[in-house]
């Protein structure tokens, strides 16, 4: 897999997360929670479900639009109530076709789903650009940036809610930008752009001009975006991909957002990036990305000293699945745990125990700095997902998803303006 292959990789398992797949009732309203409990979005068996991080209550989202296939929560608005939800039509071809060939042949709608009326009202349909439209970042409660893929070129346009007033954020052809974040003030974006010349960080106005480089070099695959709480620096990764091609590890690094310093904290590759887990039956994965914390730690999994994986990449074979590997729980040893990382020093602590053939990863803090969620895999089996507190204590199960088949991508729900 080369660089600019795993951009489809990371587009599906990054932005999309999972094929969401929702059935049977119409939407149903939420009983309001209050504004200060912890929620979390997480999916499972094709489903997307909120859950309550104290009680561990769960309401599984549930839609009955017709010709959707698949449906994926995005951004959060301001008033943290509702939610910019992507829907996907039926794939347009049979199976077995590469991923490139079809993925954005496949028509898509943009929603606004509000979490306590059950309200779903469908955005960016006017002035429509092309079938495959996805939502890369809500830039403000007016203005949103969408990736645009149309005859196989990709790029990010703003435009109202409604889809009107488009404008370039990139140009096409540009390569494909996305890990797309906002900087605290809400005035700066910062992405990474698989192009001829790699993957490369930067940030830019919220319109897309007074660019800058943050991190770049075609020896490296730079991935993934998110600002720092003082607004400072951007994190991102740092994966060897030439002598790593299934893209399992990385390093973990900070840039200054004016371009003017690039650092890395950890040496050796030793975050779990290319995530995989399950058993042949209920496989799944995709790309684990570092967080920040609210005093400026950053959580990544940690792999343990020597660590391999269940499922190891296949160098050579035809990615026609964007998988791509084999299923060898014998081999496997070792894991990950999650760690908190002081950039100051570069310090480390792990969180979680080391548990052999027991896998830690997506971890994030809750935004009010108490508790931390991640996910937590045995070898051959599907994630559960655990909240713990922000010191590593009190760690427990929420849940194993439906019927026990995994949970994944868990991603805390903000709080409101003012909520305390």
């Amino acid at each position: 897999m080369n660089p600019m292959h795993f951009r489809h990789f990371a587009l599906v398992r990054i932005f999309i997360v999972a094929s969401l797949a929702f059935s049977g009732a119409a939407v149903r309203a939420a009983d309001p929670e209050p504004a200060s409990a912890a929620q979390f979005f997480f999916t499972s068996q094709g489903k997307t479900a909120l859950a309550n991080a104290a009680t561990g209550e769960l309401r599984y989202l549930e839609f009955n639009v017709p010709g959707q296939a698949t449906w994926q929560p995005g951004s959060s608005f301001s008033d943290g109530r509702r939610v910019v939800i992507l829907s996907m039509e039926p794939r347009r071809d049979g199976p077995g076709k590469p991923f490139e060939k079809f993925y954005t042949q496949t028509p898509t709608h943009i929603w606004i789903h509000d979490l306590q009326s059950g309200a779903l009202d469908e955005i960016c349909n006017k002035d429509r650009i092309a079938p495959f439209e996805t939502p890369a970042l809500l830039v403000s409660d007016e203005r949103i940036l969408v990736q645009v893929v149309k005859d196989g070129v990709g790029q990010i346009v703003s435009m109202k809610l409604d889809g009107t007033d488009a404008r370039d954020f990139t140009k096409p052809g540009e390569g494909l930008p996305y890990g797309l974040s906002l900087s605290p003030d809400g005035s700066r974006v910062a992405y990474h752009l698989a192009g001829p010349q790699g993957y490369q960080v930067w940030t830019s106005d919220a319109d897309g001009q007074n660019r800058v480089r943050v991190a770049g070099d075609p020896r490296h695959l730079f991935f993934g975006t998110s600002w720092s709480p003082d607004g400072k620096w951007i994190l991102y990764v740092d994966c060897h991909y030439h002598t790593d091609p299934g893209h399992d590890w990385a390093d973990v690094c900070i840039g200054r957002a004016d371009g003017s310093e690039h650092r890395v904290l950890t040496k050796d590759q030793p975050m779990w990036f290319a995530a995989a887990y399950g058993n042949e039956k209920t496989r799944g994965g995709g790309s684990n990305l570092p967080a920040w914390t609210h005093d400026g730690k950053i959580l990544f999994p940690r792999r343990a000293e020597g660590a391999v994986l269940p499922w190891q990449y296949s160098v050579g074979k035809a990615d026609v699945d964007h998988f791509n590997r084999d299923f060898k729980p014998d081999a496997a040893r070792g894991g990950t745990v999650i760690c908190k990382l002081d950039p100051a020093d570069g310090s480390q602590a792990a969180l979680t125990p080391a548990d052999d053939k027991t896998w830690d990863f997506r971890s994030s803090e809750s935004p009010d700095g108490k508790q931390i969620i991640f996910c937590r895999a045995k070898t051959g089996e599907g994630p559960a997902i655990w909240v713990m507190d922000s010191d590593g204590k009190n760690a427990r199960e929420i849940t194993r998803g439906q019927d026990n088949l995994g949970a994944d991508h868990p991603r805390w729900l903000p709080q409101p303006k003012g909520a305390k």
